[in-house]
């Protein structure tokens, strides 16, 4: 085999660093967001995560959820914020590790520990909103039998008056293409690999 087939291109080069741009890009701003739309407010309500921070106007969602029995949220209660930017930091700085080293199968990897990282944070926010919506205080004012207030994971989900919609923010985008472009990057070289064989 050709010692070449060991090492990646230019156009990978490119895309990893491309990748590893909108990493970083990602600290900086929101990576998911969870509207809500109800009658007594026509302007909505919004709650935005960052990986390292909560914002939007979560006193307010505090105040309305302390009705139903749902625990305030807090940004200090989530090891999650102290450990989301340097995990996102450590993948940006490994795209440029790739770059440098230029191993394929670093590459190879690289992507596979990235898509396994996705999965986690994925589950890791279902289960924060799965507790958040279903371990009520049964001494709450408002107690609707059987019902609970889980937001969808992604998408619109109805919670009695309340219409929650849950979807990527910019910097949740900046991580998707992010990983997109790592997966373009594997698929490239896993056809240079093929033709050099």
């Amino acid at each position: 085999m050709n010692t070449d087939s060991k090492y990646i291109g230019t156009l990978t080069k490119v895309l990893l660093l491309f990748s590893g741009a909108l990493l970083v890009l990602s600290l900086f701003y929101p990576i998911w967001r969870i509207e809500l739309d109800a009658p007594q407010y026509p302007e909505g309500l919004t709650l935005t995560i960052f990986a390292n921070k909560i914002g939007g106007q979560l006193d307010i969602i505090n105040g309305l959820n302390h009705y139903i029995g749902m625990k305030t949220i807090h940004a200090n209660e989530f090891i999650e914020f102290a450990v989301l930017p340097y995990a996102i930091s450590a993948y940006a700085l490994a795209c440029l590790v790739v770059i440098a080293i230029r191993k394929r199968t670093i590459l190879y990897l690289l992507f596979g520990f990235f898509v396994a990282f996705g999965t986690l944070a994925m589950i890791d926010f279902w289960r924060w909103e799965y507790n958040y919506g279903h371990n009520l205080d049964p001494s709450a004012a408002i107690i609707v039998p059987g019902m609970a207030y889980q937001p969808p994971l992604l998408g619109f989900k109805q919670l009695l008056n309340f219409g929650a919609y849950s979807i990527p923010d910019i910097g949740g985008w900046f991580l998707l293409i992010s990983g997109v472009l790592m997966g373009t990057a594997v698929f490239i070289e896993l056809r240079r690999n093929r033709k050099k064989a």
